[in-house]
C-alpha cells in the first residue's frame, strides 16, 4: 500500500487515490500510513472519505495521530471529535501533550468538553478511565416495542448495541437484556418482565487488571460500570479489555526481564530512554551480586584447599537459577490470570516442594554419574557436588514459588520477582550450601 499511496501522491492523482482507499480496512490503511512521510500521511488522511478518517485515526499510533493534528485545520480536528466514541477520544487526549490537548479541545463542544474533563480525573488504571459512555440504555418501564422504536433512532450513535441495559427512572441499574433476546419477544412485554436481573457489573474505581479477569471468568463481551450507588454511568466493551490485557502482559514481559515498563515502541524509543529504564535494575542486580561475592571470600581456605570445587560453582548457580526462574515465572503468571490466590501459598510451597524433590533426585543421579564414572572425579567431591545440588534446587523452587505472592501481598507487582532477582537469591543459597557441604564431606 504505502509504495501505492506514495505513487499515486507524487502524481497528484487524488481521484483514484480515494477510490484506491475505499477497496481497503480502516485498520491497514492506519498500520501502513506511519511509513509514510509526515506530508504524504496528512494529505492520505485528509482524502479518506470522513467516516473512514475517523476510524483510521482511532487505529493510528501516538506520534502520527499527534502529527496529524498538528498539521491539519481546526475544522478537521472538530470532524474527527465529533464523530469518535468517547472513550477512545479520551484515550487520544491522553496521550497529547498539553499544547495539542487545548488545540482539540477547543475544538470540541461543550458538553463534550466537560465529559472528557470527567473522564480524566479516574485514576489511570481505574475501570473509569477505559469505559465508554455510548451504550444503549432503556427504561425497565417501556414495553418491547417502544425500546426497538428507541434503538432504531439511537444504534447509530452506541460503540455497543448487542446488549441492552435496563434502568429505573434514577438511573439505577436493574438488568441487562441482549438485543436478539429483545427482538424475540412480544411487543407488549415489558423490560421489567423479561430482563435479566442476574448483573455482572463493576465499579469506576475498581482496578482494570481485575476487570479484565471478570471478563475471562464470565465469558462476556461488555460489562456496565455502576457508581457507589449503583447508577449506571459507562460501559466497558471488549475490545478496551483486549488492549489493557496487552499492555499488563508486555508490562509483566518487560518487569520479568528487569526492566521499567515502556509503552512505546521499540524503534521509536530514543536510544538514552531505553537504556535508562533498564540500566537501574541492573545496577541493583549487580550490587546485589557482591552478596555472592563476599560469600566465596568467606569461604576461601576451601576453595585453596581443594581448587577443583571451583569448577562446579557456575553449573550449581545457573541450575539453581534456572529452577527457580521456572516456578516464580508459573506463579507470576498464576497470580496474573487469577487462578493462584495469595492464600493459596501452603498450596504452592507443597506442591513445589514436591515437584522439586523430584527435580532434584533427577538431576543430582544424572550428575553424580557425570561427575564420578565419566569425570573420575573424587566420590567425596562428587557428593558434596550432588548434594548442594540437591539442595539448592529444592530451596530455588520454593523461594522461587513463594515470592511472588509475597511481592503480591506487599502490594508489589509480582513479575519484579522474576529471573533476575531469584536467580540472585538464589545463587547466595546455592553458594553457602555447597561451601557448608564442602566442609562436611572433606573435613576443610
Amino acid at each position: 500500500m504505502v509504495k501505492v499511496v506514495s505513487n499515486l501522491i507524487e502524481e497528484r492523482r487524488i481521484l483514484e487515490l480515494s477510490e484506491y482507499f475505499q477497496k481497503l480496512n480502516s485498520v491497514d490503511i492506519a498500520r501502513d500510513m506511519i511509513y509514510l512521510r509526515d506530508e504524504e500521511a496528512v494529505l492520505a488522511f485528509r482524502i479518506l472519505p470522513k467516516d473512514m478518517a475517523v476510524e483510521v485515526f482511532s487505529y493510528l499510533d501516538k506520534e502520527m495521530k499527534q502529527n496529524i493534528i498538528q498539521l491539519i485545520t481546526d475544522n478537521e480536528i472538530k470532524d474527527i471529535t465529533d464523530k469518535l466514541f468517547l472513550d477512545d477520544t479520551v484515550d487520544f487526549i491522553e496521550e497529547l501533550p498539553s499544547h495539542i490537548v487545548k488545540k482539540v479541545l477547543k475544538n470540541t463542544t461543550k458538553e463534550k468538553r466537560e465529559l472528557i474533563n470527567q473522564f480524566l480525573k479516574y485514576d489511570e488504571n481505574s475501570a473509569g478511565s477505559i469505559m465508554t459512555i455510548e451504550f444503549l440504555d432503556l427504561k425497565e418501564s417501556m414495553t418491547v416495542k417502544e425500546a426497538i422504536n428507541y434503538i432504531r433512532y439511537e444504534c447509530s450513535k452506541k460503540e455497543d448495541v448487542d446488549t441492552c441495559f435496563i434502568i429505573d427512572k434514577n438511573r439505577k441499574l436493574k438488568g441487562t437484556l441482549p438485543l436478539k433476546q429483545l427482538i424475540l419477544k412480544n411487543e407488549d412485554d415489558v423490560l421489567e418482565n423479561i430482563m435479566d436481573k442476574n448483573i455482572i457489573s463493576t465499579k469506576t474505581i475498581e482496578d482494570r487488571e481485575m476487570v479484565a479477569s471478570d471478563f475471562k471468568k464470565y465469558d462476556i463481551t461488555c460489562m456496565p460500570v455502576v457508581d457507589f450507588e449503583n447508577r449506571l454511568v459507562g460501559i466497558i466493551t471488549v475490545d478496551d479489555i483486549i488492549d489493557i490485557i496487552d499492555q499488563e502482559n508486555t508490562e509483566d514481559i518487560q518487569r520479568m526481564a528487569a526492566m521499567h515498563p515502556n509503552e512505546k515502541q521499540y524503534l521509536k524509543t530514543p536510544v538514552t530512554e531505553l537504556a535508562k529504564h533498564r540500566v537501574i535494575w541492573l545496577l541493583v542486580l549487580m550490587i546485589s551480586a557482591t552478596i555472592t561475592g563476599s560469600i566465596i571470600k568467606q569461604f576461601d581456605d576451601v576453595l585453596q584447599s581443594v581448587v577443583i570445587l571451583a569448577a562446579f560453582i557456575p553449573m550449581l548457580m545457573d541450575t539453581g537459577g534456572n529452577a527457580g526462574s521456572q516456578s516464580s515465572t508459573l506463579i507470576i503468571r498464576g497470580l496474573a490470570l487469577g487462578d493462584i490466590k495469595i492464600k493459596d501459598y501452603l498450596k504452592v510451597m507443597w506442591k513445589e516442594f514436591r515437584v522439586s524433590l523430584i527435580v532434584a533426585i533427577i538431576l543430582s543421579t544424572v550428575n553424580f554419574f557425570r561427575i564420578y564414572l565419566l569425570e573420575k572425579t573424587d566420590l567425596m567431591i562428587t557428593l558434596t557436588v550432588c548434594g548442594s545440588l540437591f539442595f539448592t534446587v529444592i530451596i530455588a523452587k520454593v523461594v522461587g514459588s513463594l515470592l511472588p505472592i509475597i511481592a503480591k501481598k506487599l502490594k508489589f507487582d509480582p513479575a519484579i520477582m522474576a529471573s533476575p532477582l531469584i536467580t540472585t537469591i538464589v545463587d547466595a543459597f546455592a553458594l553457602m550450601i555447597y561451601f557448608s557441604f564442602a566442609k562436611l564431606f572433606l573435613g576443610i
